[in-house]
């Protein structure tokens, strides 16, 4: 078994978040709380499969930097320029209020002020994994307290930079490690600008060039090795992964390869952010609980009540309604994966004892584990009492969708496209072509690089919202497939489809979409009545032989769809092509003979 230690590892933490985690969310407590259940189940505290907790919690850590990327994505620098009062107020007083009430009462504990200044802005870090997570399930980052909640994990993941950076300042040591902490903040800085221009003039063409091989795998493969690659070097320079990652995300925020890349990187952050849960709940030291437990006990409940009561008078102070507030309270009342890091580092330069930062560990995950259970009460007693009618300005109106989206931007999506342009309505537009990207976003349209078959893409994209999906690809099968999966995802979005022939527009039919143009047979039209011109009719003869048989060839199509609309969908009404044209001359053969008909009478 030693041979196939990981897999045997992997299938052990797989069984135990598919076991645990549903049954969590069945009786309400969340899948956070249940992958930390899994975990403390699992642990060398539970009963014992795995051991190695501190190896898999660094390699789980990466789930959360590549949280911060995608959510990076979202935000791009306009708008994280907007906003930088909600990033440097309410973060910066969260982090000095909360500091300064802990520092105090780890100094009743009679320790050292170095310690007690790092312990303290430790424990004032709240967890961005927790916090985000729950805002993606509650559906709720748009909103005042969402956008309130993240502005200060923001906040706090930029001050990680100076915290570690002023830890060897702290140390017993020699002055030659200042001058090292201030070297490496230097260093720091200088890493952050080559991202941003890196980001800025070389990732995208390199993208660009990616995108044109039409190779997914390898794209996928880029946008991880993107990621690793940011935050190894950022890293290599003392600075938070997660960081680095976010600032990643924000370059590109503006790219048009912003959708595909949050969805190649979506599965694995899934993954890793589950797997991180999972070693946060196995690293609970419950021997050192069991050994002091009112006073473990009573620390966890001093810093969830501190950060409660903390972020509920800011959020006060900033206009919060009061359900809103103690959402955003309970939100941010715990200790955050970075107190981790920043302790682990305190303790290796001999500014915090070892023995303490146990304490900490503990103290900081059982806090952890408190926020699923305090929003799970908030959820269902408080919030249906305090719940005050949502007013427009709790969300974010930055995030408006357009309300059309044009799958395809080929010779026919892009007529659609320069009439909804020319009308100025706001359309989104999905293409595989990256040169048709390229090209399309130095006008000003809203487009994205990415296959329109896939939901996941439509969803980022906006289907949610949209009125009007706008099919227009080259692949006859391939919109049959969209209409399949937009139906099952997205009942209310209204699907307008290009028709290559009849037997195109009977798939069609057969699934409800009754709006939808054969590409080719306005132009046919046209040109035929052009021929009755050219041949001795008059212009208001031919115009109107020609409405005539659009109205003739509509009332066919339809006859011929209620034939054979019974037949089994694995047996199409006519196998080959020919086949639907025969069908079509001998209806044409039929109309043509009643017309004589009635002339003859």
């Amino acid at each position: 078994m030693e041979d196939h230690a990981l897999l045997f590892n992997a299938l052990i933490y797989l069984l135990a978040a598919v076991i645990a985690v549903p049954l969590s969310k069945r009786v309400g407590l969340g899948s956070v709380l249940g992958y930390l259940i899994a975990g403390a189940v699992i642990g060398p505290w539970g009963i014992g499969l795995i051991t190695n907790v501190e190896d898999i919690l660094h390699f789980s850590e990466f789930g959360v930097v590549l949280l911060l990327f995608v959510i990076g994505l979202e935000l791009d620098p306009r708008r994280l320029w907007a906003m930088r009062r909600s990033i440097l107020g309410v973060g910066g007083a969260q982090m000095l209020l909360t500091a300064l009430l802990l520092g105090c009462v780890a100094l009743l504990f009679q320790v050292s002020w170095q310690t007690a200044l790092i312990g303290a802005l430790g424990l004032a870090l709240s967890s961005t994994a927790i916090a985000l997570q729950t805002l993606t399930e509650t559906g709720k980052l748009n909103t005042r307290a969402g956008q309130s909640g993240f502005a200060v994990l923001l906040f706090q993941d930029i001050a990680v930079i100076p915290l570690l950076a002023i830890l060897p300042l702290l140390a017993v040591q020699s002055t030659a490690a200042a001058g090292s902490g201030i070297n490496n903040a230097a260093q720091a800085f200088a890493v952050i600008g080559a991202i941003i221009l890196l980001g800025r003039y070389l990732v995208s063409p390199l993208l660009r060039f990616i995108a044109a091989t039409g190779l997914r795998e390898i794209f996928t493969a880029f946008s991880l090795l993107l990621v690793i690659g940011i935050s190894l070097l950022v890293n290599s320079v003392g600075l938070s992964m997660a960081l680095g990652a976010f600032l990643a995300g924000v370059v590109l925020a503006d790219s048009e390869y912003r959708h595909a890349l949050e969805i190649d990187i979506e599965p694995f952050k899934g993954l890793l952010m589950g797997l991180f849960f999972i070693s946060v709940g196995m690293s609970v030291d419950l021997g050192l609980l069991t050994h002091s437990p009112l006073l473990i006990l009573g620390l966890v409940f001093a810093l969830v009540a501190i950060k409660f009561a903390t972020l509920a008078l800011l959020g006060r102070l900033t206009g919060l309604a009061l359900d809103q507030n103690l959402f955003f309270a309970i939100l941010l009342s715990q200790g955050g994966e970075f107190g981790f890091v920043l302790f682990a580092a305190a303790t290796q330069l001999q500014v915090i004892e070892s023995a303490i930062t146990d304490y900490l560990i503990v103290v900081v995950t059982l806090s952890m584990v408190s926020t699923p259970l305090l929003m799970m009460f908030f959820e269902r007693v408080l919030e249906p009492k305090l719940l005050m009618p949502s007013s427009r300005s709790d969300y974010d109106v930055e995030s408006q969708n357009n309300p059309v989206i044009i799958a395809g931007f080929g010779r026919f999506g892009q007529i659609v496209g320069r009439l909804l342009h020319t009308n100025q309505i706001g359309t989104t537009i999905l293409d595989y072509d990256p040169k048709q990207v390229a090209v399309l976003r130095k006008y000003g349209f809203k487009v994205f690089y990415g296959d329109a078959s896939r939901i996941d893409l439509l969803r980022a994209a906006g289907a949610s919202t949209a009125q009007v999906l706008v099919l227009a690809t080259d692949d006859r099968d391939q919109i049959l497939d969209i209409v399949d999966g937009v139906k099952k995802e997205f009942p209310h979005l209204k699907i307008v489809a290009r028709a290559w022939d009849m037997l195109h527009a009977h798939e069609l039919l057969r699934r409800d979409v009754t709006l939808f143009q054969r590409e080719t047979f306005a132009a046919a039209l046209n040109l035929g009545e052009g021929v009755l011109r050219e041949i001795g009719f008059g212009a208001y003869q031919a115009k109107q032989a020609a409405l005539r048989f659009q109205a003739y060839d509509q009332k066919t199509l339809q006859e011929l769809f209620v034939t054979h609309r019974d037949e089994p969908k694995e047996h199409p009404p006519y196998q080959h092509a020919q086949d639907g044209v025969e069908e079509l001359f001998e209806a044409d053969e039929d109309t043509l003979k009643s017309q004589r008909d009635e002339s003859w009478g």
